[in-house]
């Protein structure tokens, strides 16, 4: 079988493409016996997902380009059941394709065999344990250990980083985190080695690369060879034996769009009062809401805007929300940290305040309060641990941060029923928010958050519209041009890293110009989060997206400064936004971590807005 599909890992191979033809015109096919039909230019493997019939595969995704790598997909496509590769060959009309032939999974163990044989059986203790692909396929063809065990050379398992754990000794090959990197993210950090496996610049520790920590690599490994550096079992003891500790959680806008994934319901299902009881069944204290410091973020990012135009300040003033377009703008464009809007993240908001705020008001001190965030983000545990976002004591004011897939496995390893718990309301008061504050999961939330604000309170009267639909969707870089009284107001949104260079790049010579720029690192924003529950469908992000408006449009409150339990803090604490005390707590500092001192820029904003 091998030397009739004969693994091939040459760079070329796997940058290859399959160009889909989307002309709307249909080919008829038959599917193991039965007619069926598919779009023109459809791969057989799409062809067979839209007609519901398995296909194994490792080393495909719908996001990435064809690989070629698992020789898992495989199927007859004539009567001499010569077999072809579902994830590259183009459906032609007519043609006859079996995917259950005993030729055909009889090739599909062998090839699951071989793969098997070089895989550490680690199962047990793997992170990836219960949502391991390999592991999947292994149990559904039953596949035994046929061949000799192939000892690779060890290679040393990378703890460097807060966000990510990386033990290359369970690579199995298919380059998907290499084409996530480069393809999605255009970071490039991930290469193949000479073994085959792949490798950082240098091999050295990912942390001390350019990597961001977004987790694209994680979230599109097959198997456990990256996954995110889990707190799981820290969360879980400290759930156990608090030892006199008060247990505070918050969780993200997008995590209520997410979880229900990984309960067997679909993406964009609304789950938010699931969660909160889920945390409370787990033993959690208090639950706030990452919503209200959103809230509090736009009130303090909106009111930072108006003052930078209006006393001529560094222009355009990024947001500063998304953890790893912070760590690319320290590492790759630290010429443009004047730029980055002085606030903290919701999350690091929202973890201020509880140390800061909450807990004085309690009778709690600060060290006897822990917090633990629930995040869409790998990227987040690493802003957890950044020296900018610690108590005056020293104290982190994150203590633990969970992605959505880990509260889930959490949830599961506790048997809590999440899909028959009975909703729960958040605690208050930093559990209250608006419409505005959820649709931060959106690429564009924040900036159409902003909008709602920033306008009424400069023009004092509403936006015309709360759905300000240019700043909304997937297109990699959203501009638009609001009428602020007589001022044109230009505005920008970019998801996903590659179209944040390619804006960066256009900014650096003086391109384009814009007053404010939001930039969130991955595919339509914190819902398509490294740490968000895994997904092969080709619309999930969608779906999540359409799950995070319909709450904002069920909202009988939609703008930030309406929230009145904002309001209160700033009347009882922080007196008004931008003041001294807010400063302190909900705003920081950002540092060049580049690997040279970056050369000046060409031109930015005042270079474009003087053009025109």
């Amino acid at each position: 079988m091998l030397s009739i599909l004969s693994r091939n890992i040459t760079i070329s191979n796997i940058y290859k493409r399959t160009l889909i033809n989307t002309s709307g015109s249909f080919v008829k096919f038959t599917l193991n016996g039965k007619f069926a039909q598919a779009t023109k230019g459809t791969t057989i493997i799409e062809a067979c997902r839209t007609n519901d019939v398995f296909v194994p595969t490792l080393c495909y995704h719908p996001n990435l380009s064809v690989n070629e790598e698992c020789n898992l997909c495989l199927v007859e496509t004539d009567r001499t059941q010569r077999l072809s590769r579902a994830c590259s060959t183009i459906i032609q009309e007519g043609m006859e394709i079996v995917t259950n032939s005993e030729n055909v999974v009889n090739s599909v163990k062998h090839n699951l065999a071989m793969i098997l044989a070089e895989h550490p059986k680690e199962c047990t203790t793997c992170e990836s344990n219960n949502r391991c692909e390999l592991q999947d396929l292994v149990y559904r063809f039953g596949v035994m250990d046929k061949f000799p065990r192939k000892q690779r050379e060890y290679i040393p398992k990378d703890y460097s980083s807060p966000s990510l754990i990386r033990d290359m000794n369970k690579c199995i090959k298919c380059y998907r985190c290499v084409k996530a990197c480069s393809e999605l993210q255009g970071m490039d950090i991930l290469t193949i080695g000479p073994d085959g496996i792949p490798m950082t610049p240098k091999n050295k520790e990912i942390y001390t690369t350019k990597c961001i920590n977004c987790g694209a690599c994680s979230f599109y490994c097959p198997v456990g060879a990256i996954t995110e550096n889990s707190q799981v079992r820290e969360v879980s003891n400290l759930l156990k034996n608090k030892n006199g500790k008060t247990i505070v959680f918050q969780t993200a806008p997008a995590t209520r769009v997410a979880i229900s994934e990984e309960f067997g319901m679909e993406p964009g299902d609304i789950s938010t009062g699931k969660m909160v009881a889920a945390i409370r069944k787990l033993g959690g204290d208090v639950v706030f809401d990452t919503n209200f410091t959103a809230d509090l973020t736009i009130m303090e990012e909106g009111s930072e805007l108006l003052d930078r135009i209006k006393n001529g300040g560094t222009l355009p003033m990024f947001t500063s929300c998304c953890p790893g377009w912070i760590n690319l703008v320290e590492k790759d464009y630290p010429d443009f940290i004047p730029n980055l809007s002085s606030c903290r993240s919701p999350q690091g908001m929202m973890s201020s305040l509880i140390k800061n705020y909450w807990a004085e008001r309690m009778g709690i001190k600060p060290e006897d309060v822990v917090v633990v965030s629930i995040m869409p983000c790998t990227a987040k545990k690493d802003e957890a641990v950044r020296d900018q976002l610690k108590t005056e004591q020293g104290l982190q004011e994150t203590d633990y941060v969970l992605t959505t897939r880990e509260l889930a496995k959490l949830i599961k390893l506790n048997k809590v029923k999440f899909a028959s718990l009975k909703e729960s309301e958040y605690n208050n008061p930093l559990g209250e928010s608006t419409g505005a504050a959820v649709i931060f999961g959106n690429t564009g939330g924040v900036m159409e958050a902003a909008l709602r604000t920033a306008y009424e309170i400069a023009l004092e009267k509403p936006m015309p519209t709360l759905n300000y639909t240019p700043v909304r969707g997937f297109k990699g870089i959203k501009e638009a041009t609001v009428d602020f009284g007589g001022i044109d107001l230009k505005v920008a949104v970019i998801h996903q890293a590659s179209n944040i260079h390619e804006y960066m790049e256009k900014l650096k010579n003086g391109e384009v110009g814009h007053h404010f720029v939001e930039f969130m690192i991955c595919k339509g924003g914190c819902i398509g989060g490294g740490g968000e529950p895994k997904s092969k469908t080709s619309d999930y992000l969608e779906k999540r997206m359409k799950g995070i408006y319909k709450i904002d449009d069920d909202f009988k409150i939609r703008k930030s400064h309406e929230n009145e339990a904002v309001k209160q803090i700033y009347e009882q604490f922080f007196e008004h936004p931008l003041s001294h005390k807010s400063h302190h707590l909900l705003h920081t500092h950002y540092k060049d971590r580049s690997e040279k001192t970056s050369q000046p820029v060409k031109g930015g904003f005042w270079t474009w807005f003087n053009k025109k």
